[in-house]
């Protein structure tokens, strides 16, 4: 059930600061700064009463109605928390405005408590010391994540160092119509060699959205021969060398694509709509739970199937972070630590809430609760994540992908 006491859109919270030019502190506003706690008993003290306001991309119901609920809910019954999920379209937006306040000073009463975040935005605020860092070792229920995961462990490449709590676990996956395609290509060179003996069935987003981008790192992969000679910071001379043979691949592909190439969906959600309208015979996302909601949602025929590919695919953690003037870290502290518990882990994974793969090692869980979260029901429609797991490939440095999207943009779409 939605609440609009935990759901405030950004818009109307932006203008409001504006406004008054004043902001509403919860009694936390003391603890602003680099609190100190001896133990976790002192902050979950402090944290009773407090507010914490939870920037995030909103694109998603059934994200929004699950941080709005359960966990907003939750909070508030187990420790007297206030959740009020603030809806973005970009987390930049969330980044600029403490950006913003550390330039204008504000270093105790930001509005920003906590982000869901990775990535580049990631880097951004680290750069900025821009984050609050160090606590994630006095959450209890760190010793669920495996740190020791190097997907875990760093966040595009960028060692996350205490800054960020693991929330959720993606990996890119292709999906097709089953009733439609018998054979889908297993690999980047069988789905180059696919695109070109079916014209017109294939194409992917531009550049500017986040899943074509992904699928274009995957046929710079491919050009590369793998991934490892392109990990750790950018390499001019490594990019010079591998950045033609992609552009190639993907200009030969050009006159086999949907509409020949001319355009490219602008994203995700217009790709979407070519397979549901069967316009294209294969769809692919970052979050394979997408597939199973589609088909639930009636967008996506029943007869829906995902993959991996041979050669791997991109998989990524994605995180919350608590900003460095957030005056409320007791309380989004409490926060992060209830959004890695098996509770509301487990709520996550279910296909009818969310589907997420856990961010916690299962592994790491009493037998029971093991048990239970391994027996959650799966859409047919969504390949199970321990199925991808076993080919997963590791996302670049931001500068990497800033990169490659530019010379997509200036070398295939132009």
């Amino acid at each position: 059930m939605m609440s609009r006491r935990f759901s405030v859109p950004f818009g109307q919270f932006f203008h409001l600061l504006l406004m008054t030019g004043a902001l509403i502190l919860s009694p936390l506003a003391a603890h602003a700064g680099e609190p100190d706690y001896a133990s976790w008993d002192d902050v979950v003290a402090a944290a009773k009463g407090g507010t914490v306001n939870w920037f995030m991309w909103g694109g998603a119901d059934n994200i929004n109605a699950y941080v709005s609920g359960f966990v907003g809910a939750e909070l508030k019954k187990r420790y007297d928390i206030t959740l009020n999920r603030i809806g973005v379209s970009d987390t930049a937006e969330a980044v600029t405005l403490v950006l913003g306040e550390k330039q204008a000073g504000r270093d105790r009463d930001g509005s920003v408590d906590m982000i869901w975040i990775n990535g580049g935005n990631f880097r951004t605020m680290r750069e900025g010391d821009l984050l609050f860092c160090g606590y994630t070792d006095l959450l209890p229920n760190n010793p669920l994540i495996d740190w020791d995961d190097p997907s875990v462990a760093n966040d595009f490449g960028l060692p996350v160092n205490g800054c960020e709590v693991p929330w959720n676990r993606t990996q890119f996956a292709f999906a097709y119509d089953s009733a439609r395609t018998t054979n889908p290509p297993q690999s980047i060179a069988a789905l180059i060699d696919w695109v070109k003996e079916n014209p017109g069935e294939f194409t992917y987003p531009a550049a500017s959205d986040f899943n074509g981008s992904v699928f274009i790192r995957h046929v710079f992969y491919h050009a590369a021969g793998g991934p490892e000679k392109l990990l750790g910071d950018f390499d001019q001379a490594i990019f010079d060398e591998v950045a033609p043979k992609a552009w190639e691949i993907l200009n030969g592909m050009k006159p086999y694509l949907w509409r020949q190439g001319t355009t490219y969906p602008n994203s995700i959600a217009a790709l979407a709509q070519l397979f549901a309208n069967r316009e294209v015979a294969q769809y692919f996302d970052y979050d394979p739970a997408i597939f199973g909601i589609n088909v639930e949602n009636g967008i996506f025929p029943e007869t829906t199937r995902s993959y991996g590919l041979e050669d791997g695919t991109i998989g990524n953690t994605n995180y919350v972070a608590i900003p460095y003037n957030s005056p409320n870290k007791a309380a989004a502290m409490v926060t992060a630590n209830f959004l890695i518990s098996f509770d509301a882990q487990y709520e996550k994974a279910k296909a009818d809430v969310w589907g997420a793969a856990p961010a916690i090692d299962i592994e790491r869980l009493e037998s029971a609760e093991r048990e239970r979260i391994s027996a959650l029901p799966r859409n047919p429609a969504v390949v199970a994540p321990e199925i991808l797991a076993r080919h997963t490939l590791p996302e670049l440095h931001p500068d990497w992908i800033s990169a490659i999207e530019k010379g997509w943009q200036e070398n295939v779409a132009r």
